[in-house]
C-alpha cells in the first residue's frame, strides 16, 4: 500500500514539474494566433502495434491477463500491469518526448522499460492499473497520435492530443 501511495504521489508530482516547466506562460511569453501559424499535425506517431517481448516468457514474472497485456507478479501495486508497443515517430519530427508524454497523461500510465530500438523506431513497455492499460490498447493501437495546435477561447495557441 505504501509503495502504491509513493508511485501515485511521484506520478502527481511529476505531472505538475512538467506542466510547471513546460506549460507556464506569462502575459509576456503568450502566443497568440495573430503571431503564429497553426499548426494541424506534427509530433506524429505511426505504426503503434502491441510487441510481445521475451522478457513475457518468464512465467514466474508475468501472467497473460488478454492479447498484448500481462500481470508483473513481482510489482505488488495498482500499477502492476503492463502493455508493450512499438511506433514510428515521424521523420523529420525533433521531439519523441510527444505525443508519448500527452499518452502517459491521458491514461495515467508511465514507461517502465524502453528497448534498444532504431533511429525513428521506438519499442517501450507502459504500465498501470489494469482498466488504464486496456482503455489506451483499445484506443491507440493500430492509430495515428499526433499533436495539434487551436486557438483558446482566450485568443491563445494550445496543443491537444488527436488519435486518429
Amino acid at each position: 500500500m505504501k509503495n502504491t501511495i509513493r508511485k501515485v504521489m511521484v506520478i502527481m508530482i511529476l505531472t505538475a514539474v512538467t506542466d510547471i516547466l513546460f506549460a507556464q506562460t506569462s502575459e509576456n511569453d503568450a502566443v497568440t494566433s495573430k503571431q503564429y501559424k497553426l499548426n494541424l499535425e506534427y509530433n506524429v506517431m505511426n505504426n503503434i502495434t502491441l510487441e510481445n517481448p521475451r522478457r513475457y516468457r518468464n512465467k514466474e514474472r508475468y501472467k497473460l491477463i488478454e492479447t498484448g497485456i500481462y500481470l508483473d507478479l513481482k510489482d505488488d501495486d495498482v500499477f502492476k500491469y503492463r502493455m508493450s508497443i512499438s511506433y514510428v515517430q515521424g521523420s523529420g519530427e525533433t521531439n519523441d518526448q510527444y505525443p508519448l508524454e500527452d499518452i502517459l497523461d491521458k491514461y495515467l500510465l508511465y514507461v517502465s522499460h524502453e528497448f534498444r530500438t532504431k533511429k525513428n523506431k521506438f519499442k517501450i513497455e507502459l504500465a498501470g492499473d489494469l482498466d488504464d492499460i486496456i482503455k489506451a490498447k483499445n484506443e491507440i493501437i493500430g492509430r495515428k497520435v499526433f499533436n495539434r495546435d487551436y486557438i483558446g477561447e482566450d485568443g491563445k495557441i494550445y496543443v491537444t492530443l488527436v488519435i486518429e
